[in-house]
């Protein structure tokens, strides 16, 4: 049976805790006991642990031996912001696929009351990431950056920049990433899609523009579909790293 795997909150030497929240879910909903074994991840490697000791806000473990875990594809996503319960299931689903990290975009068209509200919600965010990690049994989280306005978000770096855009009619996204190798930066739209401007900026910035296809898809439905469809391409070199003997 495969081992829950948890993200140490603290990692000291052969020791690794999690605390606050963190701790009474495992100690209070999985009901676990000293001496159960889970897997770790310690300062971004994955090893065996061991409960050594347990108490309130605050779970011990002794850490083992490494678990060898396969490279992560690298996948950058910047998330104009919508609203917020769809944005979560967004942020939740797209590191279960595992994207390398977010970025929160304030577009044009992003309302202006979740704008304001969304530095404030960055740590939820995060949360959410670190919980969906852990689901996923990934080694690390996604990196979830502070909201930034697309003139700033334009000079990411990145060997495939691609804004997903609905008024793009020939070129598909799969089109233009089509090696296994380099960062992928993707840019999904907020509700209404993007302004004109944005799109010239885009374009004066380097990057290229992809379609998903001929339907109109929601942000969310958008960010999974293209993080998919990326995945697929930039993840093959984690096949061949797990045919030789990866968890």
């Amino acid at each position: 049976m495969t081992r829950r795997r948890w993200i140490a909150d603290e990692v000291s030497d052969t020791r690794a805790s999690l605390t606050g929240d963190h701790a009474d879910h495992l100690i209070r909903v999985l009901r676990a006991r000293i001496g159960q074994q889970f897997d770790i991840v310690a300062a971004g490697v994955v090893r065996s642990g061991r409960i050594i000791k347990m108490t309130e806000g605050r779970v011990e473990f002794e850490l083992g031996e490494e678990i060898q875990s396969a490279p992560a594809a690298n996948l950058t996503l910047l998330l104009s912001i919508f609203k917020f319960d769809r944005m979560e299931w967004a942020i939740e689903k797209c590191t279960e696929l595992g994207v390398s990290k977010i970025v929160p975009l304030m577009a044009r068209r992003t309302d202006a009351h979740l704008a304001s509200a969304a530095t404030k919600r960055v740590e939820r965010w995060r949360r959410i990431a670190v919980q969906s990690s852990e689901q996923s049994r990934r080694t690390m989280p996604p990196e979830i950056s502070e909201p930034l306005e697309v003139r700033d978000a334009v000079v990411l770096p990145g060997r495939w920049r691609i804004v997903l855009s609905e008024s793009e009619q020939d070129a598909q996204l799969t089109d233009i990433i089509h090696e296994p190798t380099g960062e992928a930066v993707l840019a999904i739209g907020p509700e209404g899609g993007w302004t004109e401007v944005e799109l010239k900026l885009f374009r004066e910035s380097g990057w290229s523009s992809a379609t998903l296809g001929d339907t109109i898809l929601r942000a969310e439905t958008a960010a999974i579909a293209a993080t998919v469809l990326a995945l697929s391409i930039l993840s093959k070199y984690r096949q061949n790293f797990c045919r030789r003997g990866c968890l």
